[in-house]
């Protein structure tokens, strides 16, 4: 059994508080007995201030959200998955990066949200995550002592052939730290989350960004698990908190034994008639 703990927390735009926050809820979590706890996207800052943000997004090196959780992690001896930072690129836009930390503080893995948020959801609600934002170009699969762990970000999960493609490499853990809108998470995030789940018959791991954040900024909330048959075996709701659960990892082999899809894959072509 792998013990997990999901952080569900309201980021806003004071980076010392929400570093505080979160390392609070994370030792929480350990306490409760996680070996394995996750944060969500944009733990270290959520703001609509434009200015605010440029002036407190740095480069990985300089950012302190990630030195403090490199610490919190060793100091804990857990493995620490930060759902993502706003980290300033070299290109001078900012990377919305996911880091896998060790029980010793080391980055095991890093990556780069790929798919930007750019919509337009109707009654004056639109997003362009790529006016300040690049994306990533690279799917990262990290190796931990419980297998393969895909690495997604929030609408990465609505593209199910990056999970496809984690799952066809082994992955039976899946993360999608998000910062999910109300409109869309009431609509669509268990839906997508389950689905993910189904298709790759993987466990999915999901905390959330809830509440307010000031400045019009409002997220869903509600950090979910899902195991490999597609069943919610957590759900946060609409509070800030830490969601735990103990994890089956045998669910996997379980559940793609008795639905193989991941062995019936075929290339095909589209015909146009």
């Amino acid at each position: 059994m792998l013990p997990v703990g999901l952080v569900q927390m309201t980021s806003d735009g004071d980076v010392t508080r929400n570093i505080r926050v979160a390392s609070e809820f994370v030792r929480a979590a350990h306490g409760a007995g996680a070996e394995f706890v996750l944060t969500p996207e944009v733990t270290s800052l959520l703001t609509s201030d434009k200015e605010r943000q440029r002036a407190m997004i740095v480069p990985e090196a300089a950012d302190p959200a990630l030195a403090a959780f490199r610490s919190l992690a060793a100091d804990l001896r857990i493995w620490l998955l930060i759902g993502s930072l706003p980290i300033l690129g070299a290109s001078g836009k900012f990377l919305n990066r996911s880091f896998l930390l060790d029980p010793a503080g080391a980055v095991r893995a890093r990556y780069d949200k790929i798919h930007l948020f750019d919509v337009e959801l109707g009654e004056g609600r639109s997003f362009r995550e790529s006016d300040q934002y690049e994306g990533g170009t690279s799917a990262v699969l990290a190796e931990t002592p419980w297998g393969p762990l895909g690495l997604s970000i929030c609408y990465d999960v609505r593209f199910p052939q990056l999970y496809r493609a984690y799952a066809q490499a082994g992955a039976g853990l899946l993360t999608v730290p998000s910062a999910f809108t109300p409109w869309t998470g009431e609509a669509h995030w268990h839906a997508l989350l389950r689905a993910r789940a189904i298709e790759c018959g993987a466990f999915v791991l999901a905390p959330a960004q809830t509440g307010d954040h000031g400045g019009g900024r409002a997220t869903y909330g509600h950090s979910l698990v899902v195991d490999p048959w597609g069943r919610v075996l957590a759900d946060g709701g609409a509070e800030p908190g830490v969601v735990l659960v103990e994890l089956d990892l045998s669910a996997v082999a379980e559940a793609r034994a008795k639905i193989p899809s991941l062995r019936h894959d075929v290339a095909f072509r589209v015909d146009s008639l």
